[in-house]
Parts: C-alpha cells; structure tokens; sequence
C-alpha cells in the first residue's frame, strides 16, 4: 500500500484526514497508534514527531502532519 494515514481512533483530525481519503477515492491503509504520545515511535520515526494525523505517500515520496495540510495535499495531489 503506498498511502498510509497514522491516525488515533476518536481523533477528530484524523477523521477529517481519512474522510478526504475516502472522499477522494484513495486506497490507503490505517495505522493505528497509541493514545499516549510516547507509546508513538512509529509515528516518530516516520515523521519525526509523534502528533497525528500523519500521512505517508510512499509512492510521491511525501510524509506530512496537520489534518489541514493532508486535506489540502488529498485535494491537489490524490483525487
């Protein structure tokens, strides 16, 4: 799967991330994370900072946080 979304379940930001992902048609993969954010070392390591949502587009090369940005990103690049 070349777009992931790191994303914590209740997260208000990652559900505006995810419904651009779907609104959009993108087949992307969840990644589920920790409710603490120093149980995150996925995040951090991808990322290099453990805040969600995150977005990976493996294929493009891109790696993003902030819902807006990844909502924008979806909007421009993905649809």
């Amino acid at each position: 799967m070349s777009v992931r979304l790191y994303a914590l379940d209740g997260c208000p930001w990652c559900e505006k991330a995810a419904d651009a992902l779907d609104e959009a048609g993108v087949d992307y993969e969840t990644e589920w994370v920790e409710a603490l954010h120093s149980d995150r070392n996925e995040v951090k390591r991808v990322s290099g900072q453990r805040g969600v949502p995150v977005l990976v587009d493996e294929e493009r090369g891109v790696t993003m946080a902030e819902s807006a940005n990844i909502v924008e990103y979806v909007e421009r690049t993905l649809q």
